[in-house]
């Protein structure tokens, strides 16, 4: 009787022991299915748009490079004939340079420039700095139609602007856009100063995230500005360098509007850009598979040199203040 109770004794706690580390182990389960559920409904509607308003596009657009696709014939299989006529075509092989060439003009001179603004706008007053913020900002919201048009007429070859403040240097009158040499940086200056107002407010807002206790201790380290810029600025800024990096070479290969009004492409294709000639080859071609295959190559290319910015510059965690 006394080993019965005793094992009855010993037993008799145990299911409730192990209930309650059964407990134990549930409880920290339910605020993270909670948690995941609660992620999972408020990112569905940006998959759901992203799925339709990107993903689909894509993959149709896919499709239609291999046909013979038309709006007026019945399209005809043709496999990967279209990406093989693409990549044997000079014009879109020299667009597509032409395209980096006119890239590499305008990223580095936008982000100096900004940098620079930046920097001159950090160390105003807070009423100067306001009336600059406001003037750099203008040309961001200005269409690229009306700034085509504008150095058009900048560039006249008689009565232009351009031409009268070189003339104050005695150099003679250039056909700015008329020129296959001026054509190409005569379309990045516009392209630069669109470019210019949202590039500085982002470096603006990098610059003054910095943590000023830094460049006190510099200073009394006896470092310069210069010495200052390139051992805090510009590594505690190597984020945002990347990003912009990033999204101006993007949209500078991909321009559009400046070539199409400004110059149409010429002279002898010297500003045509990969984005006009593939919508010259839709305007004028019935067949769209052409077309659309230009399109995903352009898209490889700058997604691989998207990808190579990514690789070279790596990003970094923030440092906290």
């Amino acid at each position: 009787m006394t080993l019965i109770s005793r094992g009855a004794r010993g037993s008799g706690p145990q299911p409730a022991d192990t209930k309650t580390s059964e407990q134990r182990r549930e409880r920290p389960l339910r605020p993270k299915r909670r948690d995941n559920v609660t992620a999972y409904v408020m990112l569905a509607p940006v998959v759901i748009l992203l799925g339709i308003f990107v993903i689909w596009p894509l993959l149709y657009s896919m499709f239609v490079s291999l046909y013979d696709w038309s709006f007026y014939q019945e399209s005809v299989f043709v496999g990967f004939r279209n990406f093989r006529v693409v990549l044997t075509d000079p014009q879109f092989v020299e667009s597509v340079l032409r395209g980096l060439r006119f890239a590499l003009i305008v990223v580095p001179s936008v982000m100096v420039i900004a940098f620079l603004f930046a920097s001159l706008v950090k160390h105003m007053g807070k009423r100067a700095a306001t009336l600059l913020k406001v003037s750099v900002y203008i040309p961001t919201v200005i269409s690229g139609v009306i700034t085509s048009l504008i150095f058009v007429l900048i560039y006249q070859y008689s009565g232009g602007i351009a031409n009268w403040l070189v003339g104050f240097f005695g150099i003679e009158a250039q056909a700015w856009i008329g020129d296959v040499k001026l054509a190409l940086p005569a379309i990045a200056v516009p392209a630069i100063w669109l470019g210019l107002g949202i590039t500085s407010l982002i470096m603006l807002a990098g610059l003054l995230d910095i943590p000023e206790s830094y460049y006190e201790a510099a200073r009394l380290e006896g470092a310069n500005w210069g010495k200052q810029t390139i051992y805090i600025t510009i590594p505690l800024m190597k984020n945002i360098f990347l990003y912009l990096l990033i999204t101006g070479f993007v949209g500078a290969v991909q321009q559009f509007e400046l070539p199409l009004i400004m110059t149409n492409g010429g002279p002898l294709d010297s500003t045509l850009l990969p984005n006009l000639y593939i919508f010259n080859h839709f305007r004028y071609d019935i067949y769209v598979g052409y077309s659309i295959a230009a399109a995903l190559l352009l898209f490889v290319v700058l997604g691989s040199i998207s990808a190579g910015i990514f690789k070279t510059l790596n990003s970094e965690k923030a440092v906290d203040g």
